[in-house]
């Protein structure tokens, strides 16, 4: 299967700072649910933006569909979320925030509207569209922040810590609405159990190099491996290890 993402020795560098990112290799394929991992300072917020064009590359490459990722080049194909909802709901409305991007990719009238009614029925806030985003829960605009984005139709979401500061049962929510998507998704977080329930794939990196890249399950149930890397084993499959193989079975199909 071809790759949908790619980067090729890639190197990123804040403006006048030495690479925070350096060397790196990976490829996601097409529905393809990774998570990110790795400690604060890993570089792993750098690597979302560089695959999004908004960092340039100091060295390598990104490539999405085979066609290369150009910073400062708008690309509706790739869809950023990021870790404070309020960098990024700006507009009165629910509505109006939603409708911002497509408005801008040139949809109109009863074409927009469509658009925005679908994006707000997947992210369960149809009834909300006429509210001040202001007035939205954290829950609710966690899922403004991706109606916005799916909004325009991209191939590749990214997600910078996307659970952070919700409570349980939006944090639950939010899950289902991830596990739901066709999109490729890769997912940054710290919130390692909703890795472990969201991501087959996990890639672990730290001191801006990828560490290890494989199943969620051998590299997150890696003690050794995690404790090198400032991580540690997420509790969902610490408990799995305790409790037996019934336990484990359960986690392993998808339960909470």
């Amino acid at each position: 299967m071809r790759a949908l993402l790619q980067t090729v020795g890639l190197a990123v560098a804040w403006p006048g700072q030495p690479p925070v990112l350096s060397g790196l290799d990976l490829a996601l394929g097409p529905g393809e649910r990774v998570g990110l991992v790795g400690p604060n300072g890993s570089g792993k917020s750098t690597l979302l933006l560089s695959l999004a064009g908004v960092l340039p590359a100091a060295a390598g490459a990104v490539h999405l569909g085979g066609a290369p990722v150009r910073a400062g080049v708008f690309n509706p194909a790739v869809g950023l979320v990021f870790q404070h909802a309020e960098d990024q709901l700006f507009c009165p409305t629910l509505a109006d925030d939603v409708a911002f991007g497509p408005r801008n990719l040139g949809l109109a009238g009863a074409a927009l509207e469509a658009r925005v009614a679908e994006a707000l029925t997947v992210c369960g806030l149809s009834e909300l569209g006429e509210r001040p985003v202001h007035r939205l829960s954290g829950g609710e605009k966690r899922r403004a922040c991706i109606a916005g984005v799916l909004a325009m139709r991209p191939r590749l979401m990214l997600l910078d810590e996307p659970s952070a500061a919700l409570d349980l049962r939006s944090r639950r929510r939010l899950i289902r609405l991830l596990a739901g998507l066709d999109q490729t998704l890769m997912v940054a977080s710290h919130d390692l159990d909703l890795i472990l329930e969201l991501c087959p794939r996990v890639i672990l990196i730290d001191a801006g190099r990828i560490r290890a890249d494989g199943p969620a399950r051998e590299i997150l149930g890696d003690a050794a491996l995690m404790a090198a890397h400032g991580q540690e084993v997420p509790p969902a499959l610490a408990r799995s290890r305790v409790a037996g193989w019934p336990r484990e079975r359960a986690i392993a199909g998808g339960a909470a």
